[in-house]
Formats: structure tokens, C-alpha cells, sequence
């Protein structure tokens, strides 16, 4: 019994110091690429590089910067109605679908001790997004469930929910 509890436990720090050995790698690896090539890099954005590349921003994104992206997952993408993505998808929708990716964007490089001290921030698109601290990190209605993933033109704080502006 010792010996298999012995096990366990070492069995779960190595496992404990892979893991943050990869977070560590994959985070100081998305530092030398851009917000594209590190979005690109982790499937949990998958629809969101689409929507990038859909909108024809993938150049933008890739500039010299520095942008902060509040990043949508796939699951905050497919919170939105049925149909809402395929058709912003659809070429005779890109200026909509413009809007909104460059409503999750911010100019300049804002970390998340930055963000914690502002109610809102001005975005690409033009619009302000609203910051609310009083419980963890909202961006508008979305969660921000992962901050700080550093790249080469900017940073990027993962949300779980895709934000609309008002159009």
C-alpha cells in the first residue's frame, strides 16, 4: 500500500513539473512568433485564426503592433446563435465580421496588470469595451480565463465568450 501511494505521488509531480514545463516552453516559445503564429499554434483557436484569415486581417495582426487581443476559444464561438459564425463568415459579410474581430483588440501592449486597473479600453474597431474587476476579469459579458500569453507584436488574454459591438 505504501509503495503504491509512493507511486502516486511521484507519479503526480512528474506530471505536475511536465506540465509546467510545457506551459513554460509554449510560453516563452509564442513570445518569438506573432499573435497569428501563436493563435495559430494552439487549437483552441482554430475558428478564431478562420475568422481572421476570413476577414483578411492576418497581415494587420501580424504587424509590428503592439495589439493586445482579448482571444475568443472555439466554445465561445460556438456559444453564438446557430448560423451566427457561417454566415460572418460568408465574403458579402467581411465588413461585419471585421467589426467584431477588431472589437477584440486594443492597441498597444496591455498586460493584465494593466487591464485590472482600467473600466474600459478603447478598441480597433473604434468602440470602447467595458472592464469589470469586481469578480475575476469580464470584458463586457465575456470571462478572461487566461492572461498574459506574450508574443512578438503584443499579448493575447484568452475570453470565453465572442463580444459584439453595437453596429
Amino acid at each position: 500500500m505504501k509503495t503504491s501511494i509512493t507511486k502516486f505521488i511521484s507519479v503526480a509531480i512528474l506530471s505536475l513539473i511536465f506540465a509546467t514545463t510545457s506551459a513554460f516552453a509554449m510560453h516563452h516559445k509564442s513570445a518569438k512568433l506573432d499573435i497569428v503564429e501563436t493563435a495559430a499554434g494552439n487549437p483552441v483557436f482554430s475558428t478564431l485564426v478562420a475568422a481572421v484569415k476570413a476577414a483578411g486581417l492576418v497581415e494587420t495582426l501580424q504587424g509590428e503592433g503592439p495589439f493586445t487581443v482579448f482571444a475568443p476559444t472555439d466554445a465561445a464561438f460556438a456559444k453564438l446563435p446557430d448560423g451566427t459564425l457561417e454566415d460572418l463568415l460568408k465574403p458579402e459579410n467581411k465588413d461585419k465580421l471585421v467589426a467584431i474581430l477588431t472589437y477584440h483588440v486594443v492597441a498597444g501592449n496591455v498586460m493584465a496588470a494593466d487591464v485590472v486597473k482600467l473600466s474600459k479600453a478603447t478598441t480597433v474597431q473604434g468602440s470602447d469595451i467595458m472592464i469589470d474587476t469586481s469578480d475575476g476579469v469580464k470584458v463586457n459579458d465575456a470571462t478572461v480565463t487566461q492572461t498574459d500569453l506574450k508574443t512578438k507584436n503584443g499579448v493575447i488574454h484568452v475570453i470565453d465568450t465572442v463580444i459584439i459591438p453595437k453596429m
